[in-house]
């Protein structure tokens, strides 16, 4: 499973995902009405120094805007009642009759699964040390140059494959902003080239993709080719307007607090797709299960 989000805690995985990985680490703190029905979307091309190898973009089919939303990449389970749009780990199927997003992990590398990537697409620091997302324990993948991107999005596009044939209508690529962790290491412009090479990628297999937080890049989104955002927290940091400015209504918001849920939905409840999950992203019926919406 995966679990996402942005939150300032160190858990105990992180310590304990970096006493397993084989190689010397170093570990860097984190920055911080109906629904309408699909539309039919031609996604924009990206620079052409973005640009995959891949058949033309197809017309894709955006999210409802302002539709019932359930967040489930720590674990599916029955969509509750009025759920239009679903979120789902690309390891489990997608729920029949909704729409549906696929979460992969495009920037980093769960913890555990280090052996699963060569070792120079591992982002290391002038010591050879692996970095590492602190409070996840996530090694960082090694966006820097055009040919460690490409490698890498041959596999994250082999994920996206996986995506399309089980029926998923889009993309949720995450860490976007991995760049921030990076100890200077990545660039803005690096990790815009990498989600240019994912949207190509996507949209040749008639998917959507979704801008993943990142809100200082959301400007760039027809360049880079994305088609929506999936914002964590937006109504929390005052960002949903900086997220609509640039995706108009197609923003889908995850809040974790009862103070972040009530300020997206007094901001922007009549809008867009908003609910608030557990920090955990649980799945309904364990312990820690929290779902609200507006």
């Amino acid at each position: 499973m995966r679990l996402r989000v942005r939150s300032a805690r160190v858990t105990a995985l992180a310590a304990l995902a970096a006493a397993a990985v084989a190689v010397p680490l170093v570990l860097v703190d984190r920055a911080g009405a109906a629904p309408t029905a699909p539309r039919a979307h031609t996604p924009a091309a990206a620079p052409a120094s973005h640009r995959a190898a891949a058949a033309p973009a197809a017309t894709v089919a955006l999210p409802p805007a302002h539709a019932g939303f359930d967040y489930q990449i720590g674990g599916a389970y029955t969509p509750p009642a009025g759920v239009q749009v679903v979120s789902r780990d690309h390891d489990d199927p997608p729920a029949a009759g909704l729409y549906n997003i696929c979460y992969v992990n495009a920037f980093q590398v769960q913890p555990g699964a280090e052996g699963d990537w060569d070792a120079d697409l591992l982002l290391r620091d002038a010591s050879g040390k692996v970095v590492v997302d602190q409070d996840w324990g996530e090694a960082l993948l090694d966006v820097s140059t055009a040919a460690k991107r490409t490698r890498i999005a041959d596999k994250v596009g082999a994920w996206i494959d996986q995506c399309a044939a089980k029926g998923y209508q889009a993309v949720e690529p995450d860490n976007y902003d991995s760049y921030s962790r990076s100890k200077k290491l990545l660039t803005p412009a690096e990790a815009e080239a990498y989600i240019g090479l994912l949207s190509a990628h996507a949209h040749s297999k008639g998917l959507a993709i979704a801008q993943k937080n990142t809100v200082e890049l959301a400007g760039d989104r027809t360049a880079n080719g994305l088609d929506f955002a999936v914002a964590e927290e937006c109504g929390t940091y005052n960002e949903c307007g900086d997220y609509t400015a640039a995706f108009g209504d197609h923003v889908i918001v995850i809040e974790y607090t009862a103070k972040g849920l009530t300020k997206a939905c007094s901001g922007w409840g009549d809008q867009l797709s908003i609910v608030r999950r557990d920090r955990d992203v649980s799945p309904a019926g364990s312990s820690g299960y929290v779902r609200k919406t507006c």
